[in-house]
């Protein structure tokens, strides 16, 4: 696979690009986790596009230190993670993560709608994505500080799904009482959940990976976007 430049309105980050078999297909923008555009975020790359999508996952840390690319098997490198998610600016990302739709849209590979998947800090900015950009349609797995952000509820019309993990320590119950209350008959949105798993389910390799239930909020996913990108 290869790497693609993307011209924003500051400057010019790079994206991973993954290509389908047959180099043409739907898009989709795969939004990374605080380790940046690691080798999770390139084998979720490759995945996506073995199933017949383009797929751009771009360096949104380019502003703080371009190529971000770690791991979560130290303390030292969960230290520099959570010092990026502290100095990460979200309104910034989600200006990034425009650019990159438009980027995907314009790419010759590109047949049609163009959807967006992320994870953590991914998932809070598909959430955002859904409401403040024309994406046609996004997933969200156990993201951060949804519960901060249902105001931007009412600007989602196009379909949102969310994956939420019932133990995650990052949104406690209180905090997912308010996501199910504000969204839960929300028009444009489905929410899962999985009742015993913590955040990062879905990492494979992580702390907290569970194949299973990973299997399932995967499969969830892919059926989304075959509905709604053709």
């Amino acid at each position: 696979m290869s790497t693609i430049s993307i011209d924003t309105r500051d400057g010019t980050m790079t994206a991973y690009l993954a290509l389908p078999t047959g180099g043409t297909g739907p898009g989709i923008v795969l939004i990374q986790e605080i380790f940046g555009v690691n080798q999770v975020m390139r084998d979720l790359a490759d995945e996506l596009a073995s199933q017949g999508y383009v797929v751009a996952c771009p360096d949104l840390f380019w502003r703080i230190e371009p190529g971000i690319d770690i791991s979560d098997k130290t303390e030292a490198e969960w230290a520099k993670a959570f010092d990026l998610f502290k100095t990460f600016h979200v309104e910034h990302g989600v200006r990034d993560l425009r650019a990159t739709l438009a980027a995907l849209r314009a790419y010759p590979g590109v047949t049609g709608k163009v959807g967006a998947v992320g994870y953590c800090l991914g998932g809070k900015l598909a959430y955002l994505m859904a409401a403040h950009t024309d994406v046609d349609c996004a997933v969200g797995y156990y993201g951060v500080g949804l519960q901060d952000m249902l105001g931007d509820a009412s600007q989602i019309h196009k379909p949102l799904m969310l994956h939420i993990a019932g133990q995650d320590s990052f949104t406690p119950p209180a905090a997912q009482a308010k996501i199910h209350a504000a969204l839960d008959h929300h028009p444009h949105v489905s929410i899962h959940d999985f009742p015993s798993n913590e955040h990062a389910f879905a990492r494979v390799g992580g702390a907290h990976y569970d194949a299973a239930e990973a299997l399932i909020a995967n499969g969830l996913t892919y059926d989304f976007f075959k509905r709604h990108l053709g």
